[in-house]
């Protein structure tokens, strides 16, 4: 008991100083567990930029329109007789369209040819009677007052001649106008106009023909974009808008790509006060005969000569506030954030304008995962042009 007792105290000192010694060994060891728990940098994908020699383009939307329109309408009234296409057909041009009731414009025509034959009569009697009276005059049997009376009356016969004549064209003219024809080739609008109708003479609209190729591209640009232009073209940049046939392209909505191409034709002289922008228009073969008057589309022209771009994806930009960023890999791996001024899209990418090299490398996946000035662990990636990353 008095032993035990002694010992106890003793015990208990050699297991505290035990525990210490432990608990020190666990915090102050070289294979602590603290470091043993320590993560690994973050993998991330890294790849240098894409330097590719490209034209920057700016697209605008507009609608197609026909190079020419013609409202056809009656040039004499009458009853129409015939109708001589389909609505909706191609029609070439000065293909019969309709046909007016000629019977009263023969009728004027054979008045009219009569008129003339009796002018013509009464002009040679006229020439004959003067031709008599100089004879007279000569031989001083007629006195001077008869012949500048024989005088006058054929120059009366040959206005009336004239007159007749004239009057014969028109005859002819109008019994050519119960034929409407076509102007231009073209596709014709519906038939406004049936058979038996009476139409009148410029008021009645019968139809109307657009012409299907060429077709214009009417687009209106901002004065900011057309200043940008100007200025590139008289710096030597860019070839005139105005004088140069600019190549552009065009495509329709549910299209993917821009494969019809065609010309910058021309350019409105001045800016339109209410919108602040300026009339455009380029033209397309339209060989396909898909384009339709009317149409709306896209149309994309350069907006820059042809130089070496940098390109990155768009997921690559990082913004903080108004700043955008590229988060960069320095030499020892460590994050390296830059500050860029991104451009427009092309090619499905991202042009940056400055503040990159076509040497760093810069990550493409995993941003969320890097941290500046942390080092990370980089897989080698690949930027593509168009779709943005493989």
């Amino acid at each position: 008991m008095t032993v035990s007792r002694a010992l106890r105290p003793a015990r208990h000192a050699v297991g505290l100083v035990g525990a210490i010694y432990v608990a020190v060994g666990i915090l102050s060891g070289p294979g602590s567990a603290q470091d043993a728990a320590a993560p690994p940098p973050p993998t991330v994908t890294v790849s240098t930029p894409l330097a590719l020699e490209i034209v920057e383009w700016q697209e605008f939307t507009g609608q197609f329109r026909a190079v020419d329109v013609v409202e056809i309408r009656a040039r004499v009234a009458g009853y129409l007789t015939m109708v001589h296409f389909q609505d909706g057909d191609v029609v070439a041009k000065d293909q019969l369209l309709y046909t007016i009731d000629r019977r009263p414009f023969e009728i004027a025509l054979d008045i009219a040819r009569a008129q003339v034959a009796q002018a013509v009569a009464a002009f040679d009697l006229s020439k004959t009677q003067l031709a008599r009276t100089e004879n007279l005059q000569r031989e001083n049997v007629a006195a001077r007052a008869t012949l500048d009376e024989r005088a006058a009356q054929a120059d009366q016969a040959a206005g009336a001649l004239q007159a007749a004549q004239a009057s014969l064209a028109e005859a002819e003219l109008n019994l050519s106008f119960t034929e409407i024809r076509s102007p231009i080739a073209g596709r014709i609008s519906a038939n406004a106009v049936t058979e038996g109708n009476l139409v009148t003479e410029g008021t009645s609209l019968m139809s109307n023909v657009v012409s299907e190729t060429p077709i214009y591209f009417e687009f209106d640009m901002s004065e900011a974009n057309y200043l940008a232009y100007v200025r590139a073209y008289r710096d030597g940049r860019m070839p005139s808008r105005r004088d140069d046939r600019v190549e552009v392209q065009a495509r329709l909505f549910d299209e993917e790509t821009f494969d019809r191409m065609g010309q910058l034709y021309f350019v409105d002289n001045q800016v339109d006060r209410s919108t602040g922008t300026i009339r455009v228009r380029a033209r397309f073969d339209n060989a396909d005969g898909l384009l339709t008057p009317g149409q709306f589309g896209i149309l994309r022209m350069p907006a820059s000569e042809p130089y070496t771009a940098i390109l990155i994806p768009d997921q690559a930009v990082v913004s903080d506030q108004a700043t955008k960023l590229v988060l960069t890999i320095g030499p020892d791996d460590t994050v390296v954030p830059k500050i860029v001024r991104p451009g427009p899209r092309e090619l499905g990418l991202r042009i940056i304008r400055s503040g990159l090299d076509a040497s760093d490398r810069i990550i493409i996946e995993g941003m969320a995962r890097a941290r500046p000035g942390a080092k990370v662990a980089p897989v080698a990636g690949e930027i593509v042009a168009g779709d943005g990353r493989r």
